[in-house]
């Protein structure tokens, strides 16, 4: 799905190449394209054990780079043709050749954790889906998408955390798709710019809603009620995923967290948005990303260190002074 991984701020044609292969720098380029997105949740941060950062980095910007060619208008009339180049590459990476920094870091991350390829291909075939479709009748083909173009990058997220028990893989996928649609929600206006449609043709259709609207932007209280309605399935879709966060140990706990209460929290958002949704993007502030903080911590911050936690602590009072 384009925007399961965030908003562009620059393409990675922006973001200047390592001046080696080395593979430390090769992460770093990882880290960097990874940071040129917005994200509704954190990607990698501090809250995550420190030897797993540059490995989950690796992770995000083999699908940040996939991202661009489906998406961003420098790769128009040849996107197909770079996401195959990205998916030879893959395998190329995979048999232990590769001069492109993303591979160098992504090889040492396959290599260390034993990832299996098929959570890569099945991700670009979510992308080539972008290519080829534009509509979604109902809400079980849209999640028959979000299955291929975002739950691979929350299974290999807890591959690289040690977590292979196939119930907590599919915590993760419920994660991944409820991030991804609550996005998509977000996204309307944009995504009807790029000529797709995401809302399911069912529900634009049981509310009164067209794409007419969407188009015209419209204010109308049958936008309202389809907004109630996508927003109280994407949470239901969080809370279903929400043992997973309450199982994984310390190197994820918070981490996952963030993720859960970041998505929730643009849901609320997009909720006090309501009819407004086709003219006015919701998006998430400073404070909604503190709260979301706040709350991931009061959740599973008992995993922190207690360093972490006074860090944490100093920062909160800094917050409130005058």
């Amino acid at each position: 799905m384009i925007h399961r991984i965030g908003v562009a701020r620059v393409t990675q044609l922006a973001v200047p190449l390592p001046p080696t292969l080395e593979p430390l720098a090769c992460y770093r380029y990882c880290e960097t394209l990874c940071r040129s997105r917005r994200h509704n949740y954190p990607v990698a941060s501090l809250f995550t054990r420190s030897e797993l950062r540059k490995h989950i980095f690796a992770l995000f910007a083999f699908a940040r780079v996939a991202d661009d060619f489906a998406d961003e208008p420098a790769y128009e009339g040849r996107r197909a043709r770079e996401l195959d180049r990205w998916e030879e590459q893959l395998h190329t990476a995979y048999r232990g050749t590769t001069d492109h920094p993303v591979f160098v870091a992504l090889a040492d991350t396959v290599d260390k954790y034993a990832l299996p390829i098929t959570e890569f291909t099945e991700l670009l075939s979510g992308f080539r889906t972008d290519l080829e479709r534009r509509r979604y009748a109902t809400f079980d083909e849209l999640r028959s998408y979000t299955r291929q173009a975002a739950e691979p990058v929350g299974r290999l997220l807890l591959y690289i955390g040690g977590y292979r028990a196939p119930e907590l893989h599919a915590y993760a996928d419920d994660l991944s798709s409820a991030l991804a649609v609550a996005r998509l929600i977000q996204d309307v206006p944009a995504d009807w710019q790029r000529g797709r449609v995401y809302l399911p043709a069912e529900d634009l259709r049981h509310f009164g809603v067209t794409e007419t609207d969407i188009a015209q932007r419209r204010v109308t209280p049958a936008v309202g009620a389809l907004v109630r309605y996508e927003v109280a399935r994407t949470r239901a879709l969080f809370e279903r995923a929400r043992p997973l966060v309450d199982q994984v140990g310390a190197d994820l706990a918070v981490e996952l967290a963030l993720m859960w209460h970041g998505g929730m929290r643009i849901l609320d958002k997009i909720e006090s948005t309501g009819a407004r949704l086709f003219a006015e993007r919701p998006q998430l502030g400073n404070s909604d990303k503190a709260l979301a903080l706040a709350r991931a911590v009061a959740w599973r911050g008992e995993t922190l260190p207690p360093r972490t936690l006074h860090l944490l602590s100093r920062l909160t009072d800094r917050s409130r002074e005058p």
